[in-house]
């Protein structure tokens, strides 16, 4: 064989091997591609191997079916009571039907951001500056919603929209912040003011308790020295009663109550009495008690 005909079939198969490999397509993970037939539609690769049919099969469009993020410049926005301000909102979206989305819109996202300007306008155009500033869930729960159903006919999915800022005039903000700090100052001087009122409450309520505990225990101390002097009492009655129980058990003789008589006689004779008449039988005790009776007296 000559070496021109080898080369010429070397070149010949290099050929058919690189047009082999052009005809093979790998789609990653998580895409999409959309395969045209001579210029029209003819199907949607998914992520794997495919093969190409050179001149007939061409990929028009690579789609990421990843969720993506949409992040607008920020809009102005008029409210219900005149007060125009800006507005920055996001949009969270990815792409169900490559389909759809290939052919359905020129352009999609610009779409979607001018549909967002739009919903915000119309919505915010409907809500006075303070029910815009509180209400900023209410306002993504509904354009997420309009938003979502818009763009269904396009391929695409709208997940959620966050509305980043609203930013009033600067003279309306300057108003808000006086007015916060306002509203933050009274907050303090209520707090302050609840604070020494239960300080107040607090030791009011220490003093009472102690001056409760202060009586009580005076209360328990006088009971403690009642009950000291009634014990006492008692021990001294109980003394003489046994004591009187004893002499009468010893049956005392006739001078025993004879020397009785005299200690008696003399104790009333330190007392204010002025008379004392000793009967001649001091044995009789009848007779000393009645003789004393008539002849004491004050002076």
């Amino acid at each position: 064989m000559e070496p021109v005909a080898i080369v010429i079939k070397i070149v010949v198969a290099l050929v058919i091997l690189a047009a082999g490999i052009r005809c093979i397509c790998i789609v990653p993970q998580a895409n999409a591609w959309i395969v045209e037939s001579l210029g029209k539609y003819k199907e949607t690769w998914n992520a794997g191997l495919h093969f190409k049919v050179p001149v007939l099969y061409r990929v028009v469009k690579k789609v990421s079916l990843k969720e993506q993020v949409a992040d607008f410049t920020p809009q102005p926005v008029i409210t219900k009571d005149n007060v125009t301000m800006m507005v920055d909102s996001v949009v969270f979206f990815y792409i169900f039907d490559p389909k759809l989305f290939a052919y359905g819109v020129e352009r999609p996202i610009a779409a979607i951001e001018n549909l967002s300007a739009t919903t915000l306008r119309n919505i915010i155009g409907s809500m006075t500056l303070d029910e815009t500033l509180t209400s900023r869930d209410d306002i993504n729960g509904r354009i997420t919603t309009i938003l979502d159903e818009a763009t269904d006919k396009w391929g695409i999915k709208v997940s959620r929209v966050e509305v980043k800022n609203i930013d009033p005039p600067r003279s309306i903000q300057e108003a808000m912040e006086k007015q916060m700090k306002a509203e933050r100052e009274k907050r303090e001087a209520i707090l302050t003011a609840e604070g020494k009122k239960q300080s107040a409450i607090t030791l009011a309520e220490g003093e009472k308790e102690a001056a409760i505990l202060k009586a009580e225990a005076v209360k328990q101390q006088r009971i403690k020295e009642a009950e000291g002097e009634a014990e006492a009492l008692l021990a001294v009655q109980k003394a003489k009663a046994e004591a009187i129980k004893l002499i009468n058990e010893a049956n005392p003789g006739t001078g025993y109550i004879q020397l009785k008589s005299f200690e008696t006689a003399e104790k009333m004779a330190d007392g204010q009495a002025t008379k004392i008449i000793v009967p001649s039988d001091i044995a009789n005790l009848a007779g000393t008690i009645s003789a004393l009776k008539e002849s004491a007296s004050d002076k």
